[in-house]
């Protein structure tokens, strides 16, 4: 202990002189080696201890030695130091002659401490130097060296080991193989040269992600509070999470995030102070600062032993009212954010007879015509009328029901206060026995003149009056309690006229809006601020009905929750407009005619003018296009896909082969190109729709189906029973391969679903069969449906892609991918995974035309008795019939229906993103099976799949053994095992099965289509398919395009042929790109928008057009004339083409994986960016795969973040950050120089409105209102000093904020200057003109003034 530690008596204080500290001592006593130290004594080395009037000198360290005193002088102050000790020491103080402290040296510092000697403002770096450069800047440079240093080597590096030249200069490993991440990555040319540009990372951003997030849009998640600046016209919203969003006109939007992240319980502005203060849950208020783009806290006050509750800063006031849970009030000054000492404390405000407490505050607000009468209001039904001046109570108002809210009458002569039994009170201040009038405005009123029915609570009115006719009461809440189910309502009081308006979503808080700031002045409300759960209404009082405001905020992102998510950045200049056009056809009508009443703020002056569009895709099947540009989000148009499909009225009527019980129209992926804007989506029903951009409205009398059977693949030891010898197809080479021969599209097919067999062809949404009216926008071009399968539901679509100057589509899921012409409305080819991996069977045979008049688009005809017309339906080309062909296998139809049950329990969605989640997480560290071992393996697969669905059956008929000639593969069949005939069934491979057994099976993870190299001996491009697996690989599909364009497109098929894998990655497949030559990314090739439905001349003239040739060969034979780029969930590679080698490697990540990549354009050159499951965001060069950036953003707390988050060009990206918010983050370093000026500001410099006139009598008789010096009453003069324990002041950053708000907004803060001098030049110019017209008037005035002096001057009166 300190007391037993020290002496008992403390020493005399007259003795202790003032002095500076000395901060450190050493008494280093010299050994007995040098005759000279021994008799000079021991050494002791200080810092600090100079006198307080050396004011200036700079830090100093003294030596003392013997008698002698040394002060040496230091550039820096001294942070620390250390005598080194030893027969070093000696030596070298002996070695001096005396005075030693004369000649005192210093060691030459051998380390490169001196980069800072003046801050650097330039840099570069060279590497691979000339050898005789070094050598000669050294010779130069010796000579530049200042003299006098002790001539000994420094004690800090003698004796260090290896010295810096003598490292090895050749860091590269001992193999032949480029290390994945070389330190000074380059890329060489054939030729040899270097000519690929790498991005500088000086255009890249790595600070924290409170740097790297530009704007969050969308509306407030979880509101829980709101405030309204009158005279700046902005408003504020407060949420459950501790977060801020403010709003002003339309683009003028901030967010902002308290650090405790506890829930604002309530806001409160500095009106027309660019001030607000909010109140939190933890019981902490904070003061923020709005006058800077960045709102910052200014002061933070911790309440530490008392609950907030309620809060009132009074118009023009700096006191704060704060009650508390206990019944007190105090008081705040909001400039130094320091407690009063002036405390209503509860047992003085309520009556001394009262037993019990009156519970928290519920309500603080002063008398508008006597600032010195505060009303405070407690939760049990009491209110009382404080006298600020005379500390005491002057009235007390005491009602049985809890109260809600309390309303004051402009005049201050009474009070409303709303109840919990859903009543009105309203009190006369000087009558507090009993209320002037009590009314239940939904309470049934009874015949005999008893109390009204309990009603509920009415949780909040307000009172405004007018100057031209009746008040406006205006309250939430106070419904009968009969009405269950009935949802939230605003009731709008006025007069003897009730209006009950109902709302979508509970009532979190409201205001209303009024002319004047002032509470003494007639209020003139003329619209109300309506915060509900999930959206922000704003009702116009001015108009019959009460109509609403046309919200221009972009807070309907939540209509339906968000599915998917893409962003587009540098977008065609004519898109946003042509999508605006057509978008706003689609408003509502009946919206108020004025205009939207919160437009405070102004619009950023930022220089960013590309365009960009965010696609967002709902629950409810609907497509939503945003202008993104500049910072702010704005809807341009609704595509409602669900128009397509037929919807059931209700519950009994819902079709028994949905796959998902709810959302059935949700969209799972979206595939756009915004040249030629086609858009193919696809939901979780396995449905995939096509659309086409036109201006004009169409009529769809059939919508045009094509229905397509994808089969399940199963392993060895699952294959089912083939039901006896196999039979196999007969090849049919002659077969017709044209559409023109075939008969036309089929339509929706009639499946069986009856109780005796599985569900088989039918799909999971039935197509509208009555006419579609198609309005101006995106138009459908054709459905794509997957069928079930022997009561097998589809797969859901994994992937998706469309171009459109091929004309083609594929879609592709766990069972495989499927290509289909939507020109000619034709499956063209429908393959499993494992057939990729075989390039020689059965792709280098043409293949044929699927389509049969009124059956489902397949192509693998049953073999069975042809007489069943449901079972003489083409399935799809490369996948055989598996109806079940043993109708007594217990086994296999019990399992069918527990697959059922199974996969109706779970939306496709969730379930595949947890199995998702759950494979990768729990694989991280696995390692993947030799990948030739897993090659043979899908080979054999893909030849047992050939042959084990076709039956054996009847022989067909004649006529039906020609139609499937003309529509069947040939394929062999080998003979089968015994074992394959027993083991009949054994486990389905459909969606309804454990995650586990999903998700071992190789799915198709991503498209990318081409023009490149398809195989190895080829040196021309030509049209490509690169095809990416969940197992990491990548395989190569050639493209047989016909020659030519027009009628022959549409004539001739597009042929197929797989060309066998490319590489192999660690992880699935999430992205691939090509580069060319030099660097460049090869984009997919398009064809430009023309409009379907136009003219023939206009179609004439967009002809020649319509497809954009390919690009020319980019090499000769035998040199690397393409590069592509690919990245999966842990690896990212560029491999050369045609040759296929493999040039650069990158392991992304071991402990976790990639969740989003993209290959992007950003500061002139391409880079893969990156989104990690542990949060954070890389960038790497093209193509040498250099780390750039690596930043620890966020942490995936949410699917909701795996699943929208996106990358886009320039260093932008963006993901949902809350079911109702979209969050925007950019990872270039000139955004994030420049988003100072793009940011709106909040604060506008505006005059605040004139008080109220008194009149004259008011302020004869003394009518009017009555002010109070508030800082007479709550100084520390006249109430003290408050108790230090009961809060805690925290200084905010916003000072420092402001200041670099206001250093980065300097070239704003000019232009404005330079604006400003125009026009007061302009002001001055003309003020001079109309100074000389005016002295030039005066004179010709005078002059005829005069002249009629001398006209009328000797003339007399009666002259005149």
């Amino acid at each position: 202990m300190w007391n037993k530690a020290i002496e008992l008596q403390p020493g005399n204080s007259d003795t202790q002189k003032e002095c500076a500290c000395r901060y450190r001592a050493e008494n280093a006593a010299a050994p007995a080696g040098g005759p000279t130290v021994a008799r000079r004594g021991p050494f002791m080395v200080l810092s600090g201890g100079l006198s307080y009037d050396t004011v200036g000198r700079r830090a100093c360290l003294t030596v003392m030695h013997g008698k002698s005193t040394a002060v040496l002088e230091m550039d820096y102050p001294i942070v620390d130091f250390l005598t080194l000790c030893g027969n070093s020491v000696s030596k070298r103080l002996a070695a001096t002659t005396p005075p030693w402290w004369t000649m005192v040296p210093i060691f030459e510092n051998p380390y490169p401490l001196t980069i800072h000697e003046s801050p650097v403002t330039c840099c570069e770096y060279f590497a691979d130097c000339p050898a005789e450069l070094i050598p000669a800047l050294y010779s130069v440079g010796s000579r530049q060296k200042r003299q006098g240093y002790s001539k000994k080597e420094c004690p800090s590096v003698a004796e260090t080991g290896a010295r810096h030249s003598e490292l090895p200069r050749d860091h590269s490993p001992p193999g032949g193989e480029p290390d994945p991440t070389p330190p000074t990555p380059e890329f060489l040319e054939p030729s040899g040269e270097r000519s690929l540009p790498q991005p500088s990372t000086g255009s890249i951003s790595s600070d924290g992600p409170r740097d790297n997030n530009t704007v969050r849009h969308g509306f407030p998640y979880q509101p829980s509070s709101m405030a309204f600046d009158p005279v700046q016209k902005i408003l504020a919203v407060g949420t459950q999470a501790g977060a801020l969003r403010l709003f002003g006109r339309a683009g003028v939007e901030c967010y902002c995030q308290h650090e405790s992240g506890a829930a604002v319980i309530q806001l409160q502005f500095l009106i027309n102070e660019g001030a607000l203060v909010s109140a939190l849950a933890d019981d902490s208020i904070h003061l923020w600062n709005l006058r800077q783009k960045i709102p910052a806290i200014l002061h933070s006050l911790k309440f530490n032993r008392e609950r907030i509750t309620y809060c009132h800063l009074p118009f023009q006031s700096k006191w704060l009212y704060i009650g508390t849970e206990r019944g007190n009030i105090h008081i705040v000054n909001v400039e130094s954010f320091t407690l009063s000492g002036y405390v209503i404390m509860w047992n003085k405000a309520i009556e001394l007879s009262t037993k019990t407490h009156p519970g928290p505050v519920v309500h603080i607000s002063d008398n508008p015509m006597d600032e010195g009468k505060l009303l405070i209001g407690f939760e049990c039904g009491v209110v009382v009328l404080w006298d600020l001046k005379c500390k005491k109570a002057d009235y007390r108002y005491n009602y049985d029901e809890a109260i809600h809210s309390v309303a004051w009458h402009h005049e201050g002569k009474q009070f409303v206060c709303s109840h919990s039994d859903g009543t009105l009170t309203t009190w006369n201040v000087r009558a507090p026995a009993k209320p002037a009038q009590i009314i239940t405005p939904h309470g049934k009123q009874p015949k005999d003149g008893k109390k009204p029915e309990p009603c509920k609570p009415i949780l909040k009115v307000e009172y405004k009056t007018t100057r031209a006719g009746d008040p406006f009461m205006v309250l939430s809440g106070g419904l009968s309690y009969d009405t269950v189910g009935r949802r939230a309502c605003l009731t709008v009081m006025h007069g003897k006229s009730t209006a009950v308006l109902e709302m979508d979503y509970p009532i979190v808080d409201f205001l209303t809006l009024c002319e004047t700031p002032y509470p003494n002045d007639f209020q003139e409300p003329y619209a109300v601020v309506v915060l509900l759960e999930k959206d922000l209404v704003v009702i116009d009082l001015g108009q019959i009905g009460y109509p609403i405001f046309e919200n221009p905020y972009p807070l309907t992102i939540h209509e339906s929750p968000v599915t998917c998510c893409e962003y587009f950045a540098d977008c065609p200049a004519e898109l946003i407009p042509a999508l605006y056009s057509v978008g706003s056809r689609q408003k509502r009508q009946g919206y108020s005619k004025k205009e939207w009443p919160v437009s405070g703020g102004n619009w950023g002056q930022g220089t960013q003018s590309y365009p960009e569009i965010i696609v967002t895709g709902h629950a409810d099947g609907t497509i939503k296009f945003w202008d993104a540009s500049a910072l702010m989000l704005q809807v341009l148009y609704k595509l409602k896909t669900a128009k397509v499909f037929e919807r059931a009225r209700g519950k009994e009527e819902k079709p028994s082969t949905d796959i998902v019980e709810e959302d059935p129209f949700a969209i799972q992926t979206l595939s756009w190109c915004p040249e030629s804007r086609m858009l193919c989506v696809a939901g979780v029903s396995a449905h995939v729709i096509v659309y086409r951009f036109s201006k004009q409205e169409v009529t769809t009398e059939v919508v045009q189906l094509l229905e397509v059977r994808m089969q399940c693949e199963f392993s060895d030891g699952d294959s089912p029973d083939p039901g006896g010898e196999q039979t196999p197809t007969p090849p049919t080479p002659g077969a017709s391969s044209s559409p023109q021969e075939s008969d036309p599209l089929p339509q929706p097919s009639t499946g069986s679903i009856s109780s005796d067999g599985p569900r088989d062809n039918i799909p999971c949404l039935q197509v509208r069969s009555s006419p579609l009216k198609q309005s101006p926008g995106y138009q459908v071009e054709l459905v794509i449906q997957l069928v079930w399968v022997s009561g097998e539901p589809p797969q859901p679509i994994t992937s998706l892609a469309i171009n459109s100057s091929y004309g083609l589509v594929v879609f592709g899921n766990s069972n495989g991918l499927a290509v289909v012409d939507y020109l000619q409305k034709t499956l063209l080819v429908n393959m499993g995974t494992s057939e990729l991996y075989s390039p020689s069977d059965p792709y280098q045979r043409q293949p044929r035309s699927p389509r049969k008049q009124r059956q489902p688009s397949g192509a693998l005809c049953d073999s069975n008795d042809g007489s069943n017309a449901s079972e003489d339906r083409c399935k799809s080309p490369t996948s055989g019939s598996t109806s079940p062909c043993n109708s007594d296998d217990d086994r296999k139809q019990n399992f069918i229906e527990k697959v059922k049950f199974k996969s109706r329990r779970f939306s496709k969605t969730v379930a595949n993103d947890f199995a998702k989640m759950s494979r990768k997480i729990s694989s991280s560290s696995e390692q993947k099976p030799d990948h030739e071992e897993r090659f043979r393996r899908r080979r054999s697969l893909a030849s047992k799949k050939r042959f084990c669905y076709v039956k054996e059956g009847k022989a067909p008929a004649p006529a039906v053994m020609s139609l499937k000639e003309g529509l069947c593969r040939s394929m062999s069949a080998p003979p089968v095992s015994s074992h394959a005939k027993d083991n009949s069934f054994t486990r389905s491979r459909s969606s309804s099965v454990t995650s586990i057994d999903r998700e071992s099976r190789e799915a198709i993870s991503s498209f990318h289509f081409c023009e490149s190299f398809p195989r190895k001996t080829d040196n021309l491009v030509s049209p490509c398919l690169l095809v990416g697996t969940t197992q990491g690989s990548v395989m190569m599909v050639a493209l047989s395009l016909p020659p030519g364009g027009g009628d022959q497109r549409l004539q001739q098929m597009v042929g197929i042929s797989s060309c066998g894998t490319l590489v192999s990655l660690k992880g699935g497949i999430l992205t691939m790109a090509l580069l060319d030559a030099t660097g460049a990314l090869l984009p997919p090739s398009y064809e430009p928008w023309y409009d379907p439905n136009a003219s023939d001349e206009e179609k004439e003239k967009e002809k020649s057009r319509r497809r954009r040739p390919a690009s020319p060969p980019a090499s000769q034979e035998g040199q690397e004339g393409q590069f592509a780029v690919l990245c999966s969930e842990k690896q990212a590679k560029v491999v050369a083409m045609p040759s296929q080698t493999r040039i650069y490697k990158h392991n992304i990540t071991e402990t976790s994986f990639v969740l989003r990549a993209d290959v992007v354009q950003m500061a002139g050159a391409n880079c893969i960016a990156c989104f990690c499951a542990n949060g954070h965001i890389m960038t790497l060069s093209l193509p040498s795969l250099r780390p750039l950036l690596d930043v620890n953003y966020l942490p995936l707390t949410d699917m909701r973040i795996a699943r929208t988050f996106c990358f886009s060009n320039l260093g932008q990206a963006l993901y949902l950050t809350s079911a109702t918010e979209i969050q925007r983050i950019t990872y270039s370093q000139e955004t994030c120089d420049n988003l100072q000026e793009m940011l709106s500001e909040l604060f506008t410099p505006v005059e605040t409105p004139e008080a109220p006139n008194r009149g004259f009598f008011k302020g004869l008789f003394g009518g009017g209102a009555q002010s109070l010096d508030r800082e007479d009453l709550f100084g520390e003069t006249a109430a003290g000093k408050a108790s230090r324990s009961l809060a805690q002041h925290i200084p905010g950053p916003g000072g420092m904020e402001g200041m670099k708000g206001a250093a980065s907004g300097v070239v704003g803060d000019l232009a404005r200057a330079r604006i400003a001098l125009d026009e007061r030049g302009q002001k001055l110019g003309e003020l001079e003109e109309r100074t000389a017209a005016m002295m030039a008037s005066a004179e010709s005035f005078s002059k005829h003034a005069h002249d009629m002096m001398l006209k009328y001057k000797d003339k007399k009166w009666y002259q005149l």
